[in-house]
């Protein structure tokens, strides 16, 4: 098993990065475009901790070497499971993810959390992210080279999608600007 972590500061309140999270695979992020279809599968809210728990499917372009693809007899579509809490008690976002396609070869959970910046809580948001990567068979250095791919991949992977996400934090900011200053407008006509 390897493990991947990384950490990074977002320039944006909490409250912010939470609503923008739910659009982390929209138009505005270019940067997941092997990201082809999010099914939300279920969605509860605790009534005694208010805690929203969602569970989603990611549907994704395969980006995995052809030889491996056609080592452990994959398709060029990947699926993921996601599920999500959201407490707005703790102003914590927790999301757990795992790769259903191809789990059997090698399996991916990752954990990603956003909570304020102890530093800035009421203007930033502090992202954390780890994901433990198995590959499972018979012959140990294989595993370790997938392991090791799989960990490189995830780097490159996670730089892009903190990219993709400050975009849709930028576009989610400029559309709130806009809608409260529409908003004002339409009060001034009113008086």
């Amino acid at each position: 098993m390897k493990v991947f972590e990384s950490s990074y500061t977002f320039d944006y309140p909490w409250a912010n990065v939470s609503v923008a999270n739910w659009r982390k695979y929209c138009a505005w992020n270019t940067q997941s475009t092997h990201v082809v279809a999010v099914d939300t599968l279920s969605r509860s809210v605790d009534p005694s901790t208010g805690v929203l728990r969602t569970e989603r499917l990611i549907t994704c372009k395969q980006s995995a070497p052809r030889w491996l693809m056609k080592f452990v007899g994959g398709t060029e579509e990947s699926f993921v499971r996601e599920v999500s809490e959201v407490d707005p008690s703790r102003r914590t976002v927790t999301l757990r993810s795992m790769n259903l396609t191809g789990s059997n070869f090698v399996s991916v959970e990752e954990t990603v959390t956003y909570s304020p910046d102890p530093t800035a809580p009421e203007s930033k948001t502090l992202f954390r992210q780890d994901a433990q990567i198995t590959a499972y068979g018979a012959f140990s250095r294989l595993c370790g080279a997938i392991e090791d791919w799989s960990v490189e991949r995830f780097g490159q992977n996670a730089i892009k999608g903190r990219l993709g996400f400050e975009a849709v934090l930028e576009m989610s900011a400029k559309a709130f600007r806009e809608m409260k200053e529409g908003a004002g407008r339409s009060e001034e006509v009113k008086l």
